[in-house]
């Protein structure tokens, strides 16, 4: 009898407990507290934005949100190092941002560190799961620069099975010489 009373009580106080708790990760709540920077760059204001941020790194230096919007604004005004530096520091502070790892990868591969750009569409690959044909895109267009032409061509046409018409134009080009077809 004790036992029976004693495990429906424990089964309550875990009902209440759990939706009592606070579920948000930091990367959602600092998502709310952040919105205004994040409509900045929705709107294409990157200065404004890249100032907001910083100013916001300032205040919370341990956000990876921040250092990711950071990074980005970086990545669109073409400062490739800087970009790398906060999409890094963003990654160290949270690793399951995966918009971090295809920009970081599109840093690197603008500096010309095609291998290391190719590792991060990779990780940016598989934290996407399926969702985004730009990490496929990327990673295909690494490959490409790195001389592993079928294996491109396959991210390229997984890119076209997702929707992205910039990857059908470039399986149109000339290192790929299957048709591809849409469905």
């Amino acid at each position: 009898m004790e036992v029976v009373l004693l495990s429906l009580l424990f089964v309550m106080y875990l009902t209440i407990r759990y939706f009592l708790m606070d579920h948000d990760t930091s990367a959602d709540k600092d998502r709310k507290r952040f919105q205004k920077g994040i409509n900045l760059v929705e709107n294409r204001q990157f200065t404004e934005a890249h100032r907001y941020f910083d100013e916001v790194i300032r205040q919370h230096p341990k956000s990876a949100l921040a250092y990711a919007y950071r990074g980005k604004c970086q990545l669109v005004q073409e400062n490739y190092y800087s970009a790398i530096y906060d999409l890094t520091q963003a990654i160290n502070r949270d690793n399951t941002l995966a918009d971090c790892y295809l920009d970081r990868g599109i840093a690197y591969y603008y500096t010309d560190d095609y291998q290391q750009a190719f590792r991060e569409f990779d990780k940016a690959v598989w934290h996407f799961r399926d969702e985004k044909p730009d990490a496929y895109r990327w990673r295909a267009l690494a490959r490409i620069q790195v001389r592993q032409l079928p294996q491109a061509e396959n991210d390229l046409r997984r890119a076209v099975s997702l929707g992205d018409e910039n990857s059908f134009h470039l399986l149109l080009q000339p290192p790929f010489t299957r048709p591809v077809y849409q469905k």
